[in-house]
């Protein structure tokens, strides 16, 4: 979640030489996101902190006290996408002779070259004793304090390596698969970590040192989650640059969004569009006063910003499931569909069938009555037909028809949690990709990149 980071006092060590290596999944929404950072938790001008800026761009600022700024450096590169993995490495070795080597900076395995900031070069064989005892000195993972400000990352992270007294480059921890020719996770790098501050994090499910320290991290704050999103399967997310961002507050790695309240409308599409196959999520919608809707809408429709003044179903070739009724909007006509899910911490399934242009939507697990009998997806019976409406691709859409009073949307792509809270018992799954609260129905799958191939 937003405020979630986690921490470890460390011990005195100084070092010429670091390499932080990370993967992670964010957004850049405006404001800095910190995802690593040393401190000194007395003295508000020692830090060294790696994070988003505001405008998108990956920074490294180090400054020691009364000695100043050692370095800042951003990358003229923006990072918007919300639905990518990237892995990023600083390595920094401040005995080269060369100054512009002395930091560097990798994005899946290519080494960065062009910055939009580039001040205060590090001098060359600068000691770095930010890391100045077990009293002051602190290391986080997801956050990092930047002149006393507490900064959070708000998104996912994987794979995670501080390597004290050492320099190495990308190709240390990531290389090329053979066979589609993306950059993948080396599972079993060979690095060092040096004698006390070095780490290695693989996962949230094990916040021991996996390196050959014992650097037990611990939670500083917030709720720490597990999820199945990772480099080697991406799920879908809603997409905060493809809407009216301004109009949400979004959380979770982007799985959660909440009204801000400005009294404008908001679309939230996925980050992945399907034209074909069967696709299932689920969703807790809390609070608001019911007009929060779940549907999807052509990729077509969805214009500059995605900020219109009407409703899901009413918006061209879209249609939205009406929490507060039950009915389904479509071609600005509601279909009376079954029962409505209301605002208490209910969950809405949804099975979008793009084989054949059907839906179908459960309360709690169990289908909603339509056409006539129960609906069943697996055998593709009294489900919605949308096969009117025009476009091949379709992106899964939570929205309102109204201005005001929708809710929270926390939605379960196959993560395994609403919001920070986790499923309660996982139901059966026959594709096996991802975790969801109630059965998966034969022939469906999780909108993931693992589910696009199968």
């Amino acid at each position: 979640m937003a405020s979630t980071y986690l921490i470890r006092s460390t011990p005195s060590e100084t070092f010429s030489k670091l390499t932080v290596s990370c993967w992670f999944k964010g957004m850049a929404d405006g404001t800095q996101r910190n995802f690593w950072g040393l401190y000194d938790n007395s003295d508000n001008t020692r830090f060294f902190g790696l994070y988003f800026s505001s405008n998108g761009s990956l920074y490294a600022y180090w400054k020691q006290g009364g000695e100043g700024v050692q370095f800042t450096l951003g990358t003229m590169q923006k990072f918007r996408d919300p639905s990518a993995w990237y892995h990023f490495v600083m390595t920094m070795d401040t005995t080269l002779a060369t100054a512009s080597d002395r930091v560097k900076f990798y994005v899946n395995g290519e080494r960065v070259t062009s910055f939009e900031d580039s001040l205060d070069t590090i001098t060359q064989s600068k000691t770095c004793n930010m890391m100045n005892g077990t009293t002051d000195g602190r290391m986080q993972w997801g956050g990092g304090k930047i002149s006393g400000t507490q900064y959070y990352w708000n998104g996912l992270m994987s794979h995670c390596h501080m390597c004290v007294g050492y320099a190495y480059d990308a190709s240390s921890f990531g290389s090329v698969d053979s066979v589609t020719g993306e950059w993948k996770i080396n599972t079993s790098p060979s690095v060092s970590y040096g004698t006390n501050g070095g780490f290695w994090l693989k996962d949230g499910s094990q916040l021991t040192d996996s390196s050959s320290n014992s650097n037990t991290l611990t939670v500083g704050g917030g709720t720490l989650t597990n999820t199945e999103d990772c480099p080697s399967n991406v799920f879908a997310t809603w997409n905060v640059i493809m809407n009216n961002a301004e109009d949400g507050n979004w959380s979770n790695g982007n799985t959660t969004i909440a009204p801000n309240g400005d009294g404008t409308y908001l679309y939230a599409p996925t980050t992945i569009g399907v034209s074909s196959g069967k696709w299932y999520s689920e969703h807790m919608i809390t609070g608001g006063n019911g007009y929060g809707m779940l549907g999807a809408i052509s990729e077509d429709n969805i214009v500059d910003g995605f900020r219109q003044q009407t409703g899901l179903g009413t918006l061209s070739n879209s249609f939205g499931f009406r929490c507060r009724d039950g009915a389904i909007r479509m071609a600005s006509s509601n279909t009376t569909y079954g029962s409505a899910p209301g605002t208490s911490s209910a969950i809405l399934g949804m099975a979008l069938d793009m084989d054949n242009k059907k839906v179908w939507y459960h309360v709690n697990g169990t289908y909603v009555t339509y056409g006539g009998g129960v609906g069943n997806p697996a055998a593709g019976t009294y489900g919605f037909d949308f096969s009117s409406l025009t476009g091949s691709t379709f992106l899964i859409t939570c929205g309102d028809d109204t201005s005001s009073g929708y809710g929270n949307f926390k939605s379960n792509f196959g993560n395994g949690f609403f919001g920070t809270t986790a499923i309660s018992s996982e139901g059966t799954n026959a594709s096996g990709i991802g975790k969801f609260e109630y059965d998966v129905p034969t022939g469906f799958t999780a909108l993931s990149t693992k589910g696009l191939n199968e």
